[in-house]
């Protein structure tokens, strides 16, 4: 089964529990998520889930403009979102968009049929915004414990996600193992969607697939330069945390999974040199294997190519001894600041530990 399609199973809990349900939505150019969970002592813990390929962004690089078809398939998924919210008796939610919406000459049209068709408020948000949240919704990756398991104590951290319309790079200090606010917020103009739409679906040879890494990495020197982020690496002072599809791919494919396990691959460690060679070996895959793939699938064959790029030139610069591979985001960092914004949450469990299966 493809990582990103269709429901995950939610956690065996009782609907009588006191604590509140609180929903997050992340729509993105490619998949529209959603995350159901109650606050606990520890942090919160996930009732549901729903993860679903929608393509929103699909035909955005051409026309500025969301396509009926990729507002359609968006819609239907966010009235699955609905009927979820309201199975559950959600009491608060917060639904964003990122770069498909941010671009989208007729992003207005769209809110304005969501909020018809679904009672969802979409919000878009700018960069800075989703990188904060992705990187509160790792947080509890980011711990004295994990950072100093894997030598030196660290620093700071880079912190990479490559999405579907964009790719964000986050660079900020870790104070006593927890991330600060960040330094820098860098947000590059390549995304698995819109690069798949730009070169098409025949095969990237050697010298096209090298010549996008080079293409990406010259958006990633002058964040380099300024924070001088590669002498830190160098210096084994950085932790580094990559949250896509496509570095959970790699994490699953590492252990070899026949199906998608989240619990799995959320916070696997992998060194450097094992993830490339993951990289250099599904890159040579051609399409029909990566479509046979258990991990991708034929929703995700042709994104797959795009997101190795942007990986290979991040990693390249940036030689971090390990990289953590996150299965988690925005929708984490969503529900932390609802709950405790609401003091729904004990003071040590604003940055805890997500629980459940979903």
């Amino acid at each position: 089964m493809a990582r990103g399609n269709g429901n995950r199973a939610p956690a065996r809990i009782t609907r009588d529990d006191d604590a509140a349900i609180y929903g997050a939505i992340d729509l993105g150019t490619n998949n529209c998520r959603l995350l159901l969970a109650r606050p606990t002592a520890e942090g919160f813990h996930v009732v549901d889930g729903f993860s679903r390929i929608v393509r929103l962004g699909e035909g955005l690089n051409a026309s500025e403009a969301l396509c009926a078809e990729a507002m359609d398939r968006t819609v239907a998924a966010l009235g699955i979102c609905a009927k979820k919210m309201r199975a559950w008796g959600c009491q608060r939610s917060r639904a964003v968009a990122t770069e498909a919406c941010r671009r989208a000459a007729n992003v207005g049209t769209f809110i304005d049929r969501v909020s018809a068709k679904t009672g969802i408020a979409i919000e878009p948000i700018s960069a800075a915004e989703e990188a904060r949240f992705t990187l509160e919704g790792c947080r509890a990756l980011l711990n004295a414990e994990v950072t100093a398991t894997h030598g030196a104590l660290h620093d700071h951290v880079l912190l990479f996600d490559i999405g579907g319309g964009s790719t964000e790079v986050v660079w900020a200090p870790l104070v006593n193992g927890e991330p600060a606010l960040p330094i820098a917020v860098h947000s590059l103009p390549f995304g698995v969607v819109t690069l798949a739409e730009e070169y098409g679906k025949a095969p990237l040879s050697v010298d096209a697939f090298e010549a996008l890494v080079r293409r990406v990495d010259d958006r990633l020197g002058p964040l380099d330069a300024e924070h001088g982020i590669s002498a830190r690496i160098a210096g084994g002072r950085v932790r580094m945390i990559g949250t896509s599809g496509t570095v959970t791919t790699l994490g699953a494919t590492h252990l070899g999974l026949t199906r998608y396990d989240r619990a799995r691959v959320d916070g696997l460690i992998l060194g450097r040199d094992r993830l490339l060679t993951l990289a250099d070996e599904l890159a040579a895959m051609d399409m029909e294997a990566r479509q046979r793939h258990p991990c991708i699938g034929a929703g995700r064959a042709d994104l797959m190519i795009m997101g190795l790029a942007v990986l290979s030139a991040v990693m390249r610069r940036w030689p971090a001894q390990n990289l953590i591979i996150a299965d988690r985001g925005v929708r984490e960092g969503l529900l932390l600041e609802m709950m405790a914004a609401d003091a729904a949450l004990p003071r040590q469990a604003k940055a805890g530990t997500p629980h459940g299966g979903a």
